[in-house]
């Protein structure tokens, strides 16, 4: 049954709410009793298994100075930014409703891991000799390592918008690249440009890169894990030989505009969400000028070079492999369709989203016969398309129809087994997928106890996959939402980092004050679609609990109407709240206005 009741009238009959009272005038009470279904145990053993793996991951890696303990390093291979990603996903799991002590220890490491590196130094690379950080950000180095490093800091504010340190932090932060702080000067807002692909809170580097910019200073790798497979440090300057052309703008520094959307939707101006569209805007130009296809490297005057596909890691990037000689291929310009729905969010301008239909559409119609196969090139260089894979080009397939859910963007999305499960194709997807993060944590866990490294023989990057945070399944579950993390989550999704959560509900604890499902509340999102949504919340316990209801991460969506068995009621908001009875559950249908209000990381109560 449902009872709407104003809260006056709740106190008049002794069922005062009074921590809902200041939140909304109305609240849904769920009291038809529900069985827990096995998916609902699933999403609260999950959210609760991290407060011990977490906590065994930092006795096991952080130091009693919340530092990484780690052989620290300068370099794009296992510096700074690879030790800033140790607690992925950490806050992005508190947000959803895991134990505060993911919270606390993720912003203990975030203190802990700035000193650390502001106080170590190189002593060839010449920008770090003064510090790896300064002004608690890296000196200088490309987006897609800088936004690698920003993956937790860029979702703090799901959990903590009032920290103020984390408001002073993201502003300065975002300043360095929306030219209003003259010691960083990165962007050039005459021409809308960033003036190299290497910046940082020391300004850009106005000179070709060499190898030892982006390897860091001589070591010798032998008692190392390394990444990429070198096997000495020639080998590791080698990997970055080709890597000189970086004084020009590209499309991964786009990825700086995370820092301007957040520091808008902690409250810190509309000059940060104009500088935001307006930079995208300038890139959405470019790509018009030149042909439907985003440039990767444009010119210091604001235009696209005439070699627009060079750059370090642009669309006709393909270095050599020192360990086998061969060319591979390391176009990263997919990576910033990130940015634009960033853009999306804070605009709601499904015009974003078009410009990369129009270029998947440029790629498609290059596609000839390889071998006997129709393939579509996915490189292009002096010598026009290369890079052909069979099939028709589907990267960002995914993310542009997640945007728009539009039904002709459906195929180019591809088929995954959530897609199916939305569709109501795999109706076992859930329980599948819950169990099987909740087998990643214990292999994480297990992991952990059988590394037989030291601090002396671990590089920074080498925590990372002992990190048993396991946030996927969660995401989609509960939030209809997308985990755009690295290693990719979808075939059609490049690796990716530093970026917002994207989703369509979340939750918070109306009693407890914080963010995410009350203990005992599981969540189901079954059904997406332009205009609606639908979901299952049920309580798993013995109390009532109350829980909001908000349209998107930042509350960028409308939630019209909600539907609670067969009766409707009238929200036009950005939240709702449900109280739902001990054992109690129902199915909640959604009608939504997806992009309406500009995006917010205040908490409901705080709005």
């Amino acid at each position: 049954m449902i009872d709407r009741r104003t809260m006056l009238g709740a106190a008049a009959a002794g069922a005062a709410l009074p921590a809902v009272a200041r939140i909304t005038a109305e609240v849904i009470r769920i009291a038809t009793p529900m069985a827990t279904p096995t998916w609902a145990m699933l999403q609260r053993r999950l959210l609760a298994a991290h407060a011990d793996a977490c906590a065994a991951f930092y006795a096991r890696y952080v130091g009693p100075k919340d530092e990484l303990r780690v052989f620290p390093r300068w370099g794009a291979n296992d510096g700074p930014d690879d030790a800033a990603e140790a607690t992925n996903d950490w806050v992005t799991l508190h947000a959803l409703g895991a134990p505060d002590n993911l919270l606390t220890m993720a912003q203990r490491f975030w203190e802990g891991h700035l000193r650390q590196y502001t106080a170590e130094r190189t002593v060839e690379v010449p920008i770090a000799r003064g510090g790896m950080y300064f002004r608690e950000f890296p000196v200088q180095m490309d987006w897609q390592h800088n936004s690698e490093g920003l993956t937790t800091f860029n979702v703090f504010g799901l959990s903590a918008p009032k920290d103020r340190r984390l408001f002073d932090r993201t502003r300065r932060y975002a300043d360095f690249y929306t030219g209003r702080d003259p010691s960083a000067p990165n962007y050039d807002p005459r021409v809308r440009v960033m003036r190299s692909m290497m910046t940082g809170s020391r300004g850009p580097m106005l000179r070709a890169a060499t190898p030892l910019d982006w390897a860091g200073d001589p070591f010798d790798p032998r008692p190392f894990h390394l990444e990429h497979g070198e096997t000495s440090y020639a080998q590791t300057l080698d990997h970055y030989a080709g890597y000189e052309d970086v004084v020009c703008d590209s499309p991964l520094n786009l990825q700086a505009t995370t820092l301007a959307l957040n520091a808008y939707a902690l409250g810190a101006g509309d000059r940060f969400r104009t500088w935001v569209l307006d930079y995208l805007g300038a890139w959405a130009e470019r790509a018009r000028v030149n042909g439907d296809m985003l440039p990767s490297k444009v010119s210091a005057d604001g235009r696209a070079a005439p070699d627009w596909w060079a750059g370090v890691y642009g669309w006709g990037f393909s270095p050599i492999v020192p360990q086998t000689g061969e060319r591979e291929n390391r176009n990263r310009v997919p990576r910033s369709i990130t940015a634009f729905l960033g853009g999306l969010l804070l605009s709601g301008d499904m015009a974003l989203i078009e410009l990369w239909r129009r270029q998947s559409a440029r790629i498609n119609a290059a596609s000839k016969r390889v071998n006997g196969e129709v393939s579509a090139p996915t490189m292009y260089g002096a010598d026009g398309w290369y890079g052909w894979k069979p099939g028709a080009y589907r990267t960002n397939g995914f993310e542009i129809w997640y945007a728009t859910q539009a039904p002709e963007d459906r195929a180019a999305a591809g088929d995954h087994p959530w897609i199916a499960f939305l569709e109501g194709r795999n109706p076992g997807y859930a329980e599948t997928a819950l169990k099987a993060d909740l087998d990643r944590v214990a292999e994480r866990v297990a992991a952990m106890r059988d590394d037989r490294t030291t601090p002396q023989t671990r590089l920074a990057d080498w925590p990372i996959d002992k990190n048993p945070a396991s946030a996927n399944a969660l995401i989609q579950t509960m939030t209809g939402g997308l985990h755009i993390a690295r290693p990719p989550w979808s075939p059609t999704s490049p690796p990716q980092g530093g970026v917002p959560l994207h989703c369509r509900l979340r939750y918070f604890d109306a009693d407890r004050r914080r963010a995410g499902v009350p203990d005992d509340v599981a969540a189901l999102v079954t059904a997406l679609g332009d205009r609606s949504t639908e979901m299952t919340l049920v309580n798993t316990g013995a109390r009532a609990r109350t829980v909001i209801v908000q349209g998107g991460a930042y509350a960028e969506h409308r939630i019209d109407t909600v539907t609670v068995d067969g009766t409707q009621q009238a929200v036009g908001g950005r939240s709702f709240t449900l109280r739902l009875e001990p054992g109690c559950g129902a199915r909640v249908t959604l009608a939504m206005t997806r992009y309406a209000n500009r995006p917010s990381l205040a908490f409901p109560w705080d709005r």
